[in-house]
């Protein structure tokens, strides 16, 4: 049971994280932003994003394929290497340790993004963090249908 409805309780304060999340959504390649999303909520252990996000990136045209194979990205053949240095650094940052991101994942993203891609990126990352954590701590609910 859903301990409480964030967006109704703080509504300034959801306004400001969607401000992020449209922020993204118009500067971050959707195929890699759908993997992002995906890749931080199963390392988040958060099941509403996992849902929603699978749920969305399948409407989108994503292979299911391709989606399961997010659990496993560094094994999976399925990526490109833009996506492997996304997932990479979606992983340091989720994980965020007390020595940060590590030299040689930030490295390898940026040779394959640009500086501002790369901070549109971790501006991505970043913000499905936030929508993780305000899901876990509340124990918001997949929908029962769709």
């Amino acid at each position: 049971m859903q301990r409480m409805n964030a967006a109704e309780v703080a509504p300034e304060a959801y306004r400001a994280v969607m401000g992020l999340e449209k922020y993204v959504r118009a500067n971050v390649e959707h195929t890699v932003l759908e993997l992002v999303k995906l890749r931080a909520s199963m390392l988040n252990g958060c099941a509403f994003c996992v849902d929603m996000h699978s749920r969305d990136a399948l409407s989108a045209g994503e292979s299911s394929r391709r989606l399961f194979a997010v659990a496993a990205w560094r094994e999976a053949p399925f990526f490109d290497e833009r996506e492997r240095t996304a997932l990479a650094l979606t992983d340091a940052v989720t994980r965020l340790g007390e020595h940060g991101v590590p030299d040689d994942v930030w490295d390898a993203a940026a040779k394959v993004w640009s500086e501002k891609e790369l901070a549109d990126l971790v501006m991505a990352i970043a913000t499905i963090n936030v929508w993780n954590r305000i899901a876990v701590t509340t124990q918001a609910q997949p929908p029962a249908e769709v």
